[in-house]
This record gives C-alpha cells, sequence and structure tokens, in this order.
C-alpha cells in the first residue's frame, strides 16, 4: 500500500473531524489457496493476505462517542454511543467496525469511543474477505490507540466474533487470522483448532508461475443462510460421527465414516470437509518439496468437491475453472463462501495473458458481466502505515 493511500484518508479524517488522526492502519483482504470450509470445523487452512486492504485513519475519544465514515459508500457519519452497541444495531458497513468495539468492551477492554474514518482497496463481494479487513484493521488501531497489548491471533479471534455475534455471519477464523497475520511472499497455513501457524514459503515469481484472481462479479452474500446451513450440516455430521469437529476424521477413515451417514446432504458435507483437509495437507507437502506446480491438480480436485458435494459454486465460477484449464493453467478453483465471489488460477507466467483472455471471451460468449483479472501477491498483514 502506498504511502499517498494513507495520506489520502489521513486528509479525509482531517476534513471530516477537524483534526489530523492520531494514527492510520491498514489490514489486507485474502485469498484462499486451499481449505474451504473447513476452519469452522477445527480443520486446517491456506490463505495469503492481498495487496489489497481497508485503511482506516483513527483518533481515541474518551467520551463514550463512536463516529464511523467511510470514504467508499455515500452517507453521513454514523455516530453511535458505546454503551448502547447492540447486534442488530446496525445492518451495513458500520456494524463491522461497531461490532469490533462491541466485542473489545465486552471482554473488558474500556474502549471510551473512537472518531473512524476508512477506505478500502479490497473488492466487495469477491469472497476476498473485504469484511475481515475492515474488522481486523479496527481491532488493530483500537488496540495499538488504548494500548490493550491484544496479539494477532488475540485480535483475530476477536474480530470474528464481532462477525459471527454482532453482524451474524457464523465465519470462521481463517479471513481475521489471514489480515491480522499474513507475511509477504508467504502463505498462511492454519491450524484452526489451536490457531497455530506456520508461514510457508509461496515465491511464485522465482517458479515462473503467478497465481490470478479472477473476481466474477458476481455477488454473494453469506448472511443470506446458505453458509449457515451448511455449518449445522457439518456439526451434525459431526455429532453423528461421535467427534466434537470434522477435524477428528482422518481422510484414510473417510470411507467408512460416509458409510455410517444416513443424510445424502449431511454425507456429502462431510466428504468435502475431510477431503479439503486432505488436500492442505497435500499442497504442504508439494510446497516443502519445492514442487509448486503439482499442486494445480489439488486446486482442480478442490474446485470439483466445492461444486458436487458443497454445492456453493455458480455457473460463473465454474466457466472460469473450466475454461483456463481448457486454456493451459495449471489448476483453478472457486476460493472463498461461494456463490459467486472469484476463482484462483495457477499459471505459467508466460501463460497468464493467453489464460486470461480465453476467460474473457468466455465470459462475454456466455453475455456475463467482464470479470476482473488480477495476479494474488503474497503481502504483509495488518500493520501501522502512519
Amino acid at each position: 500500500m502506498s504511502e499517498s493511500v494513507a495520506a489520502t484518508v489521513a486528509e479525509g479524517f482531517e476534513e471530516l473531524y477537524g483534526a489530523a488522526p492520531h494514527g492510520v492502519w491498514a489490514a489486507p483482504g485474502r485469498v484462499n489457496l486451499i481449505g474451504e470450509y473447513t476452519d469452522f470445523n477445527e480443520g486446517f487452512v491456506m490463505p495469503l493476505a492481498l495487496p489489497h486492504t481497508a485503511v482506516a485513519a483513527v483518533s481515541r475519544r474518551d467520551d463514550g462517542v463512536l463516529r464511523l465514515h467511510s470514504a467508499d459508500i455515500d452517507g453521513p457519519v454514523v455516530e453511535l454511543r458505546v454503551d448502547e452497541l447492540q447486534p442488530g444495531t446496525d445492518t451495513g458497513w458500520a456494524a463491522y467496525p461497531a461490532g469490533v468495539v462491541w466485542v473489545l468492551r465486552g471482554a473488558g477492554h474500556a474502549i471510551t469511543g473512537a472518531d473512524i474514518h476508512l477506505a478500502s482497496t479490497v473488492p466487495t463481494g469477491a469472497g476476498l474477505s473485504s469484511s475481515a479487513a475492515l474488522e481486523v484493521v479496527t481491532a488493530l488501531a483500537l488496540n495499538d490507540l488504548f494500548e490493550l497489548g491484544l496479539s494477532r491471533p488475540e485480535l483475530a479471534k476477536l474480530a470474528q466474533r464481532a462477525e459471527n455475534d454482532f453482524v451474524g455471519v457464523p465465519c470462521g477464523v481463517m479471513d481475521q487470522m489471514a489480515s491480522a497475520c499474513g507475511t509477504e511472499g508467504h502463505a498462511l497455513h492454519l491450524d484452526c483448532r489451536d490457531l497455530s501457524i506456520r508461514q510457508i514459503p509461496f515465491d511464485l515469481p522465482a517458479h515462473g508461475l503467478q497465481l490470478l484472481v479472477v473476481d466474477s462479479r458476481v455477488k454473494h452474500a453469506l448472511g443470506d443462510g446458505a453458509y449457515a446451513e451448511r455449518r449445522e450440516g457439518c456439526e451434525t455430521g459431526a455429532r453423528a460421527l461421535g467427534v466434537s469437529h470434522l477435524r477428528d476424521i482422518a481422510y484414510d477413515d473417510l470411507a467408512s465414516a460416509l458409510a455410517e451417514l444416513d443424510d445424502e446432504r449431511v454425507r456429502r458435507y462431510v466428504r468435502h470437509v475431510v477431503s479439503d483437509d486432505h488436500r492442505v495437507d497435500q499442497v504442504i507437502a508439494l510446497l516443502d518439496a519445492g514442487d509448486v506446480r503439482a499442486i494445480g491438480p489439488v486446486l482442480t480436485e478442490g474446485h470439483a468437491s466445492l461444486r458436487d458435494d458443497l454445492r456453493i459454486s455458480c455457473p460463473e465460477l465454474d466457466l472460469v475453472v473450466d475454461t483456463a484449464n481448457a486454456a493451459g493453467a495449471l489448476g483453478a478453483r472457486m476460493t472463498g463462501g461461494g456463490f459467486g465471489g472469484s476463482a484462483i488460477v495457477l499459471v505459467e507466467e508466460s501463460d497468464a495473458e493467453t489464460v486470461t483472455k480465453s476467460v474473457l471471451e468466455a465470459f462475454a460468449a456466455a453475455g456475463y458481466t467482464a470479470p476482473r483479472v488480477f495476479p494474488a501477491v503474497p503481502s504483509a498483514g495488518a500493520r501501522r502505515v502512519r
């Protein structure tokens, strides 16, 4: 993120509130390489932070007032009182930063108010965690300004709780952890049970490769119940199999576990989660061995599971994957919560232009809105920028 972006947000803050901010912070969106719907099953995920960020200029207040403004959305400053925050008090974008304040106060931290001005380059509705970026940048700024001393994983957990309990989306912790803990040039191997992390080198240019993000421009909304229904199905499967979470079903035991399940829907969800945890293990092993190209077929296999077992793909995402692979990509899959959003495509650098052109032409032929295509560059996590 350039210094000019931070300066622009700081200037916007001063115009709004009449004084310079106490600081400016940034938190990135993320794209998930492999491991989808595994996080709330206490399994494994492998996201990477993007260069696209939510940027917040923030000042501390001590009068109980929380003022929120977004440069990206038309509307006045939202003014709230911190002691009156309750889930459901705001259902728009302001719920994400307000929820963080509510969670911090509920955890015993004396947040006495703030002025916040936000701007984001994370595409909304693209499955790239624009909401987590808003939550994490707010949490980090307040952690610094109020000297709370919370670690990055602790901030991520609090941000997740804001989305779960205040906004009402039952997401896992992957998005917030990727935003809070990402490292430039690395993917984040996260164990969602104990939140242990390992930074996995993911230097694609060194291997002559690119990871493309294809934003289908089909908007999804995880709050519409489809995500919650799949989470409930996974929890039903875990109970039926006598484990606390599906992470406890070994891949080698998957066939026998599936034979114990009567509900076809639950069986599909269980098969996806256990096999996707296994795919994370496969990708880790291949990257550790330096065989980056070999992860391509694992990505494509993951897409088939998301499409057929979890049933969260859509025609536009399937078209990206099928077209990219036919045009010479090493592998591709949809990423994120599904029902729209983005796909990722692993390509030889020399083939990136050809694959992109093929996808754009396929969308035009199908009568779809042209997708947005850009390289996913593993980038730094949340940080103070001025």
